[in-house]
């Protein structure tokens, strides 16, 4: 894999994104989509047993540092790459940064998810005649190996594509919340609200990074990650 910066910056002026393209992006982060996200809640359940998060602003706290930190600086640069791969029909790009963002899983659960969250959607796309996803049905797709290829393929552009990628992440892990501390209905859309705001500035800073620059670093989360394998009574998967 190259060693190269992205080719340009993720533009932040206007985009020629269809009505079609809009909807369709909506489809792709939809909580309706049969994936089985909602079973997942990413080391939540663990962080909110410990009390490490344990009320509205704690979770924000939370939420906002992996998104930046975490799923920002590993899975949205990913994305955009795979996304440019799938442009350029450059199949050996597309399987090294899957591999990639595999091997980038620390815990046996996190690639689990990854790997079932894949597989799904490459079944979904694949009834939608999409034919490139009938090859990863059986493989070892990431989520964001089909997402990247859904949004290429539906004219979405970039920026669109990792924000609604980024927004869909924490849709879900805000309704986690709701259930497992738990918070009213208010609280969590009072969370998206504020997590919305965010989500330009990590956009932006992932489209930035370098090759050499991918990774996580949002510790407690991985910690709690490792630790939900064993805890006594779960609600979610990871």
């Amino acid at each position: 894999m190259s060693e190269e910066p992205p080719t340009g910056a993720v533009p932040r002026g206007p985009m020629a994104m269809s009505v079609t393209a809009l909807l369709r992006l909506l489809h792709l982060c939809s909580p309706a989509l049969p994936v089985g996200a909602y079973a997942y809640s990413q080391g939540l359940e663990y962080a909110i047993g410990a009390s490490w998060v344990y009320d509205e602003e704690s979770t924000f706290e939370w939420l906002h540092g992996i998104a930046r930190r975490g799923f920002g600086s590993l899975d949205l640069p990913v994305l955009l790459r795979l996304r440019r791969a799938w442009s350029g029909r450059d199949e050996p790009q597309v399987r090294a940064w899957t591999a990639w963002l595999l091997a980038s899983r620390e815990t046996s659960e996190s690639r689990a998810e990854d790997l079932h969250l894949g597989r799904a959607l490459a079944r979904i796309l694949a009834g939608l005649d999409m034919p490139e996803a009938r090859a990863w049905e059986n493989a070892r797709p990431a989520f964001a190996t089909l997402f990247a290829l859904a949004s290429v393929r539906w004219n979405i552009p970039d920026r669109e594509a990792m924000s609604g990628y980024l927004w869909s992440w924490s849709e879900n892990q805000v309704l986690a919340a709701v259930k497992l501390i738990p918070l009213g209905q208010s609280a969590g859309q009072r969370l998206l609200h504020r997590l919305i705001e965010g989500i330009p500035g990590v956009v932006d800073r992932a489209s930035a990074l370098r090759d050499d620059e991918l990774g996580s670093s949002a510790i407690s989360q991985l910690a709690a990650i490792a630790l939900h394998e064993t805890q006594y009574t779960r609600l979610f998967r990871s």
